[in-house]
């Protein structure tokens, strides 16, 4: 019963976010309004726009264990990246280079899946993608557990609550938790949503208070793409624009 609540929760907000409209969340012409917009404010910046790659180089760079970021361009999403301050808003893990092209695992609306790095990109905004890598090389057992772990957690509904705690998944919690129990690195920072909207006095509390039904949850843990983009225990292989 709570998996279909949470499915009916999900088109509620759907249905009032395409009320509220575009004009409530920041509107770029272009990448470069999108860049001194965001200069002006202090969050993490997009790169040059000569910094392009086609995806089969992209995939022929990437292991296990690679962590692939995007920009969802839907209305939800774009308020993350806001409330974060940061470009990403989606996350996915990769956990097959076997095959014709990397499949990245996610959490996403309504279930967590496998996707084909092609796919995954495209749903980022511009095709603007960062591929982050763990300091340390794995070892190939670890990349067999990655695999397992995500696998494990397939079919599980999003958590639109975006709670650390909860029975559900959202992108950036699945792949800390893939990657902790697979090789005990454990990445992003926790932080409550007090913390978060606190560190961003432009964030309109408004679609908050609707996305929590009136009350904001302020004590609730979560976990952002913004922080895994961030943490120290992994490097970026690539941060630019796929073509």
């Amino acid at each position: 019963m709570k998996k279909f609540f949470r499915f009916r929760v999900f088109c509620l907000f759907a249905l009032v976010c395409s009320l509220l409209g575009a004009p409530a969340a920041p509107a770029f012409a272009s990448n470069v309004d999108m860049v001194q917009f965001m200069w002006s404010r202090g969050m993490h910046m997009p790169v040059g726009e000569a910094n392009h790659e086609t995806i089969p180089v992209l995939a022929r760079s990437l292991r296990v264990g690679d962590i692939v970021f995007i920009r969802n361009s839907l209305y939800p999403f774009q308020k993350v990246s806001y409330a974060t301050r940061s470009w990403t808003n989606h996350v996915g893990v990769v956990i097959d280079i076997s095959g014709d092209e990397p499949i990245v695992a996610e959490s996403t609306f309504p279930v967590s899946r496998t996707t084909a790095l092609s796919r995954f990109i495209a749903k980022s905004k511009d095709r603007r993608v960062a591929i982050g890598r763990l300091n340390r090389d794995l070892t190939e057992e670890e990349g067999k557990r990655i695999a397992e772990a995500s696998r494990k957690r397939l079919g599980v509904f999003y958590d639109t609550g975006f709670d650390l705690n909860s029975e559900g998944e959202f992108s950036s919690r699945f792949v800390r938790e893939v990657l902790a129990e697979s090789t005990s690195i454990v990445t992003g920072k926790v932080e409550t949503f007090s913390d978060l909207l606190s560190q961003n006095p432009q964030t309109r509390l408004a679609f908050w208070r609707i996305w929590f039904f009136g009350k904001i949850p302020w004590d609730r843990q979560t976990i952002t793409p913004a922080s895994l983009l961030c943490d120290p225990r992994l490097h970026l292989i690539f941060d630019g624009y796929a073509k």
